[in-house]
C-alpha cells in the first residue's frame, strides 16, 4: 500500500505502508513481505496471522473478497486485519512466515 498522495514516479521507502496496519514498517527496517501489486504484510502483522490461522486454526473464509497479497481467493481461511480493509489467506501467511524466517537480515521466527 502507499501512502495517499504517493507520487508514483518517485516513490520512496516511508510512501510504502503495511496493508494491514498502516504503519511505514518498510522505512523503518522492519521485515515485510511484499505481495501484488505494491501490497505489503509487516512482519508483525504477519505474526498475529500465522497466531491466527496457522497456530489456533482459526480464521474466517475469503467469502468472495481476493487476498490482498496474492490477489486470489482459494476458499481458505483467511486473517482480516484490525483496519478491516485487506485479508490475507492461509497460503500467503506460511509462505511469508517461511520466506521473513530465512531471511538473514532479520531475525523474525514464526510464533508458537
Amino acid at each position: 500500500m502507499h501512502r495517499d498522495g504517493v507520487d508514483p514516479e518517485n516513490v520512496q521507502p516511508e510512501d510504502i505502508l503495511c496493508d494491514f496496519c498502516h504503519r511505514a514498517a518498510w522505512s523503518k527496517g522492519l521485515p515485510c513481505i511484499e505481495g501484488h501489486h505494491g501490497s505489503v504484510i509487516c512482519g508483525d502483522c504477519l505474526k498475529v496471522a500465522w497466531m491466527e490461522i496457522v497456530e489456533l486454526d482459526g480464521g474466517e473464509l475469503q467469502d468472495g473478497r481476493d487476498c490482498t497479497m496474492c490477489l486470489s481467493n482459494h476458499d481458505v481461511p483467511t486473517w482480516l486485519s484490525p483496519m478491516g480493509e485487506a485479508l490475507i489467506c492461509r497460503r500467503c501467511v506460511k509462505m511469508g512466515g517461511v520466506t521473513l524466517r530465512r531471511d538473514k537480515d532479520h531475525q523474525w521466527d514464526t510464533p508458537g
